[in-house]
């Protein structure tokens, strides 16, 4: 396997407030592979938006990076300075949000927009930029895009202006796209449209993604590989198909029965009952143990490692190699 374009290694977020300070992402580790799309997944609190944030220098004041460290294409990137963190940005980096008006000014056309970004990163004369950014309109999907350059943000629907956003993250021919629920204002024909645009460019350029979304749905249908966070802790990574079909953490086999299926249909959806903890009242041991059917005494004392189970690993005291999943079966 080649060497991981981005690696994240006990990644610890905190807030400082007047009540203490408040941990968003503790212990966090990953990798992304070249043209690979690492869905990030968990419920509203888990860390996602954070650990990407963190990723791409963008921690909204008084957050800062505790620990850790975060390596792109073998350079540590957590220490630059924010006029070191600019020129990563979009030459390296690109961002997709959640809601393209965020990333588009309204009073400038799209054309302009986009020449003034490839002309921040590259080194091309204004008509070399204008061809490219008609190129990268045409790449994700804009109809006639010679003659939308010239259009508003407003004159575009939901969708196209999210195939925008992307073209934009595209200009500087970034080597990763830190993608925070680029598809959740949309539409489900939509959503499938953006996917299968993020599946493909990194088919076609060996872009990696880092795709932070709740919905498993998406993860299922776009990954190809998963890291499941709750509480700010990661509690299960490995390959789409078998963290979605065959999941080790008991949390994460919560996220999938809760996605309603077309072949089967119960009386009732299931739900995972309770709520994320909060940061201010993180519960001792496992995070999730007071909203897991599976806990016993050990994971309200103890917070476990994360436990490898080739070819995925999950933080689950069910899977330690002295045999407490037996245990807890037994027990049960």
């Amino acid at each position: 396997m080649t060497d991981p374009l981005l690696s994240v290694r006990d990644l610890r977020v905190e807030f400082p407030t007047r009540r203490g300070v408040l941990t968003a992402v503790d212990g966090v580790s990953f990798d992304i592979h070249p043209g690979e799309i690492l869905g990030v997944v968990g419920e509203s609190g888990a860390g996602k938006s954070q650990t990407g944030a963190a990723v791409i220098g963008l921690l909204e004041p008084p957050g800062r990076i505790a620990a850790g460290d975060i390596h792109l294409e073998g350079e540590r990137i957590d220490r630059l300075s924010q006029e070191q963190l600019r020129k990563v940005r979009g030459r390296k980096i690109g961002a997709v949000f959640q809601d393209p008006l965020t990333s588009l000014n309204p009073l400038y056309t799209i054309g302009r927009q986009l020449t003034e970004t490839i002309r921040t990163h590259l080194d091309m004369s204004e008509a070399e930029a204008r061809d490219r950014a008609v190129q990268l309109l045409g790449e994700v999907g804009i109809p006639s895009p010679a003659d939308r350059l010239d259009a508003y943000p407003h004159q575009f629907s939901g969708g196209m202006r999210q195939r925008v956003v992307i073209a934009l993250a595209l200009c500087a021919n970034p080597r990763l796209i830190i993608a925070d629920e680029p598809t959740t204002a949309l539409d489900v024909s939509i959503q499938a449209q953006i996917t299968a645009l993020l599946k493909r460019l990194c088919r076609e350029h060996g872009t990696a993604v880092m795709l932070i979304t709740h919905d498993m749905g998406v993860i299922a249908e776009t990954a190809d590989r998963v890291a499941v966070l709750y509480g700010g802790r990661l509690a299960e990574v490995g390959p789409v198909d078998d963290v979605v079909n065959r999941p080790l953490h008991p949390y994460t086999e919560g996220l999938m029965a809760c996605i309603p299926t077309t072949h089967e249909r119960p009386p009732r959806l299931a739900q995972i009952e309770g709520s994320m903890p909060s940061l201010t009242a993180m519960p001792a041991g496992c995070a999730f143990h007071p909203r897991c059917p599976h806990a016993f005494d050990r994971c309200e004392a103890e917070r476990p490692p994360l436990f490898e189970h080739p070819p995925s690993a999950a933080a689950c005291w069910l899977w330690a190699p002295e045999g407490a999943r037996v245990t807890e079966r037994a027990a049960s």
